[in-house]
């Protein structure tokens, strides 16, 4: 049995407005299904892992084949609801630990 392994990615929202986590997933997921269709979607298992509302940084997990895909979608967001907003990727790793690190410097 192969065995998938899973990339966590630090993302900040350069935006001067909020947004809960609702609302950044959902455009995620609107932007990844428009790019992708609905079995490119299923196939990137992305979900939430931490929101952080007051420095604007999210961690998100994707599987490690699907990587470029979530990249180009998160680079591809630009709004959340009707608020204009640029995602960055600030750093990919294969544990939050080390993704932790990475964006602490």
């Amino acid at each position: 049995m192969k065995v998938v392994k899973r990339r966590y990615l630090a993302v900040s929202i350069d935006s001067h407005e909020t947004f809960n986590s609702h609302e950044f997933m959902n455009a995620v997921w609107s932007t990844v299904s428009k790019l992708f269709g609905e079995y490119g979607a299923s196939q990137t298992g992305i979900s939430l892992i931490d929101y952080d509302e007051t420095k604007k940084l999210v961690i998100v997990r994707t599987w490690h084949n699907t990587l470029e895909m979530i990249r180009t979608a998160l680079a591809s967001v630009t709004q959340i609801g009707n608020k204009q907003v640029a995602l960055h990727v600030l750093a990919v790793s294969g544990t939050i630990k080390a993704l932790r690190k990475k964006t602490e410097k």
